[in-house]
């Protein structure tokens, strides 16, 4: 479990096709963690396992899954992601319940500086419509976010709003988004549940249809 508050950054060094998806490399930042092998770290808010390290590098293994569902193949050496380490029993719960889960890929619709706001549009996904809520919380690769605004629903595209304050800008790199930027997405883990809950409550009360 993580938090969604980005603890460093990491440069990527190599990101190679092998034999099981591919072998992501990043160098983190001075100071970042390291935990031992096998450990759950976030890179781009993606949930994965370290799987080799050294003083300067640490590796993951990314399977096609994970793949199709985010945008880690996209990275190329130089690109910078967030980092979180794991969370545990004395970490500070400053962000939100955050899995790593990624459930798709938004993109940037528009983004509006003015008037002291910074706000960002963007196209969500269907899958997780109803965990889109406006004040609730979610994940942009990795960040742990507030819902703005829900816009009404397009034929093509979920749309909603997040607003990044100065803080959040200076210690991630959501200030290098553009229109089209695509962008790793986990809705709310809690929001999801309740929705798969009440979803399954109403079909189980359904009466029965008669043919």
């Amino acid at each position: 479990m993580f938090t969604g508050l980005i603890q460093s950054l990491g440069t990527v060094l190599s990101n190679e096709a092998n034999s099981s998806g591919r072998r992501l490399v990043v160098a983190p930042s001075p100071g970042f963690p390291v935990s031992e092998l096998g450990a759950s770290i976030a890179v781009q808010g993606c949930c994965l396992t370290l799987v080799a390290a050294s003083a300067s590098a640490i590796c993951f293994d990314v399977i096609s899954q994970t793949l199709a569902l985010t945008t880690l193949a996209d990275l190329r050496p130089g690109a910078v992601v967030h980092l979180e380490p794991s969370a545990n029993a004395t970490t500070l719960l400053g962000g939100h319940f955050v899995l790593g889960h990624i459930d798709g890929v938004a993109v940037v619709r528009a983004i509006v500086n003015s008037s002291g706001e910074y706000r960002v549009s963007l196209a969500g996904l269907d899958a997780v419509a109803t965990a889109i809520i406006p004040q609730g919380s979610i994940t942009l690769d990795g960040v742990s976010l507030t819902i703005a605004k829900v816009h009404e629903r397009t034929s093509d595209a979920l749309v909603f709003d997040v607003c990044l304050i100065p803080e959040t800008l200076a210690r991630t790199r959501l200030r290098d988004w553009v229109v089209g930027t695509r962008v790793n997405l986990e809705a709310d883990y809690l929001a999801k549940l309740v929705d798969k809950v009440l979803c399954a409550r109403a079909s189980l009360s359904a009466p029965a249809r008669m043919e």
